[in-house]
């Protein structure tokens, strides 16, 4: 339910998917459509666009929710304290405890060293670093590790609010002055000494022939999806009609085309007439739909994977495709070991810098089932309680379930360099990781009793496996070098040597 401020990826696919709808049209609404009173403003945009061109998909909502320069979730809300905190609408897990992001920059290291310690080109890009406490942690933590931190050349930091990007850099940079670049913002780390760097886009970052540790905290749950769902074949149960003419009878041929097997139908984004025609105040303005006919994108998202073909045969199957975490997971996968273009601009001896051995790693954790396919996931959060995604637009924490399966697919695809691990739960990764033994030791120099709860429960709430609990809900994915299977990093099954 995070930091997804960094959406110039989204608005780039909702033009190239945006549907142009078939078969369903603007929506007939009364006089007083125009006079009443709307939740936020941008519930008023949304509303309007819908009345004049028809129902919308869920990416092109998500979008508008979360990113729109005009009343969007993360762009256009405060310094980071109304969306994330105890005073905000959600908290993470780096917020809950620093042991957490201690625990993952040690697991950065160990990766680092079983790869056997490259010397020097090591870069570390944090996409939708939020407040910036993910990546202060794993900075403070290792600036102990100096054999490691000594080849660190720069940090990147991808997030294109305004508002977040001064909170990280008050966090992570201290006093040091900001200053504007080609492709973003830099400062300098008050912890390592080394540039922190700002872009809106991880595409912006050119792919060279370092070593990148990428991490995606709660990131993906929050890009956009569309929604399909199966529907039984169509029937003509009037394939013929007759009607009188001043010639003589005519017999009109039903020209309609009759699907002989399941299709895919969009779900859409639509007004919903109980708030909107009969302004009943316990109701979302608007609603899910089903387009009556195929749209663009139901002909294209859900041919992209097996495992979704495979489902157009059950009427009934829904599924939720995210198209923008294919891309952006693929761009990790490339970065990491490499694509089939830079091998061959290596090959052509191009004087381009290319990946000519795999190296890095791609840390993931978000939330969403291990295996399936997510299915009627679109939540919102507010004030830390679960509401209707489609209440209070702009003011509402909008997010889906993961598909790991779907962003391993990905990785693999993108780049033959690398292999992926998981997803494994938080909580067997933490305690792997040696999340009781930190815990002990930090409480060791601790006296104060308040401190000490604080302490003990932020570390065991991140991997309790209760229902509902994080240490079962969320999910952790790493993407490594390419290794035939011989080697699984720690925390995957796999221990330091």
């Amino acid at each position: 339910m995070n930091h997804r401020a960094k959406r110039v990826l989204a608005s780039q696919l909702i033009k190239t998917y945006q549907p142009r709808l078939l078969g369903i049209g603007p929506q007939r609404l009364n006089s007083t459509f125009a006079k009443r009173e709307w939740s936020t403003p941008l519930a008023k945009t949304i509303a309007e666009a819908i009345k004049t061109t028809g129902p919308i998909s869920i990416a092109a909502f998500m979008w508008q929710v979360l990113t729109s320069p005009d009343g969007g979730y993360y762009t256009t809300r405060g310094r980071g304290t109304e969306i994330f905190g105890t005073k905000g609408d959600f908290i993470t897990s780096p917020e809950i405890s620093q042991v957490f992001g201690e625990l993952v920059g040690i697991w950065t290291v160990a990766e680092w060293m079983a790869q056997g310690q490259v010397s020097g080109g090591i870069e570390l890009i944090e996409v939708g670093p939020g407040k910036g406490t993910l990546m202060a942690d794993i900075l403070r933590t290792i600036r102990n590790f100096k054999a490691f931190s000594s080849n660190i050349e720069a940090v990147y930091l991808v997030e294109a609010s305004s508002s977040l990007r001064e909170v990280q850099k008050q966090l992570l940079c201290g006093d040091a002055t900001i200053e504007k670049t080609d492709i973003g913002y830099r400062s300098i780390s008050k912890y390592l000494g080394v540039p922190i760097m700002w872009v809106e886009d991880i595409r912006l970052l050119p792919r060279t022939d370092k070593t990148p540790f990428i991490f995606a905290h709660e990131f993906f749950d929050a890009l956009p999806i569309y929604a399909f769902q199966s529907v039984a074949p169509l029937r003509a149960s009037q394939p013929t009609t007759q009607i009188m003419t001043p010639t003589g009878p005519t017999t009109l041929h039903n020209s309609k085309k009759v699907s002989e097997t399941p299709q895919w139908r969009e779900l859409m984004v639509s007004l919903n007439p109980r708030s909107v025609v009969e302004s009943r105040k316990d109701e979302p303005e608007f609603q899910l739909s089903i387009a009556s006919a195929a749209t663009p994108s139901c002909l294209l998202l859900p041919e992209i994977s097996r495992r979704y073909k495979a489902l157009k045969s059950h009427p009934g199957s829904i599924i939720e495709v995210s198209p923008e975490s294919r891309i952006i997971v693929a761009e990790f996968a490339r970065r990491i070991g490499g694509s089939p273009e830079t091998s061959a601009r290596a090959s052509r001896g191009s004087p381009r810098s290319v990946k000519r051995k795999a190296s890095g790693a791609a840390f993931i954790l978000d939330y969403g089932p291990a295996s399936t396919i997510p299915l009627n996931s679109l939540r919102g959060i507010r004030q830390h309680a679960k509401v209707s995604p489609f209440s209070f637009p702009g003011r509402v924490d909008v997010s889906a379930d993961v598909d790991f399966t779907g962003l391993a697919e990905a990785a693999t695809e993108a780049s033959e360099g690398v292999e992926v691990h998981g997803p494994v739960e938080q909580g067997d990764f933490l305690m792997s990781m040696g999340i009781v033994e930190r815990a002990e030791q930090l409480l060791k120099n601790v006296q104060d009793d308040e401190k000490r709860r604080i302490l003990e429960t932020g570390w065991r709430r991140l991997i309790d496996k209760g229902v509902g609990g994080m240490g079962k809900l969320y999910k952790v994915l790493a993407i490594v070098p390419e290794n035939e299977g011989r080697r699984r990093p720690v925390g995957f099954g796999g221990i330091v040597k």
